[in-house]
């Protein structure tokens, strides 16, 4: 099971910075394109850690192994960066499957365009977090992948904006390592179905209000 995100913060150049923890209560399979902790694997924990626009660092796996450091995490998690004000997360659950979204939409483009769109908020990273509780086979993992980017990219275009996500978007799905593994997890699947509509619910109602980057606020 994974527990629900605990808020908190984190000292870093004079400022008190938000992050998002989730905890499993036993070790988890996952597969994330986060920096950190990214591909297939077995992950203990979520960091999703806002930064501000000013963000420049390269080595960005190694800044979120150092704070997942500093917050006692054991073992290998994933590690995920926002200029959102993740305090703002949006948590949706159906089926039991569980989604969560910090949701930025400044620079929408489409994913196959030869130049991004012009942005209509200037903080733009979609991090989005799933929860299946049931066990998922290697292609049902890259499967409800897929099936959390499809959603995203309907809640978006039913915002009125013409793109499929962001440039820097990441999707993480978690689930039991142990159990019988679903072959499935296409969006009529028995979990892709509700995982789907957990992800489009919570995209949609993030989208639907203005977002003004973490730093940008605290500076006003």
């Amino acid at each position: 099971m994974l527990s629900d995100p605990i808020l908190t913060s984190r000292p870093e150049d004079g400022r008190d910075i938000p992050l998002l923890v989730w905890r499993a209560g036993a070790p988890l399979r996952a597969a994330s394109s986060g920096p950190l902790g990214g591909g297939i694997g077995v992950r203990n924990w979520v960091v999703n850690a806002t930064v501000p626009m000013s963000y420049r660092r390269d080595d960005p796996a190694a800044h979120l192994a150092a704070l997942a450091g500093g917050l006692g995490l054991a073992g290998s998690g994933v590690g995920l960066l926002t200029g959102v004000d993740v305090a703002e997360v949006v948590a949706r659950t159906d089926t039991g499957v569980r989604a969560w979204a910090t949701v930025g939409l400044g620079m929408p483009v489409w994913a196959a365009a030869p130049a991004p769109a012009a942005p209509a908020q200037r903080v733009g990273t979609v991090n989005i977090i799933v929860y299946v509780p049931a066990a998922l086979g290697d292609a049902a993992l890259v499967n409800a992948v897929a099936t959390a980017t499809e959603a995203k990219a309907q809640a978006i275009w039913e915002l009125g904006l013409p793109a499929t996500g962001t440039p820097t978007d990441a999707v993480t799905v978690l689930c039991p390592a142990d159990g019988p593994a679903e072959p499935y997890g296409g969006p009529r699947s028995t979990w892709g179905a509700p995982l789907a509509r957990a992800v489009h619910a919570a995209v949609r109602d993030g989208g639907s209000v203005p977002c003004v980057p973490w730093s940008d606020r605290r500076a006003g």
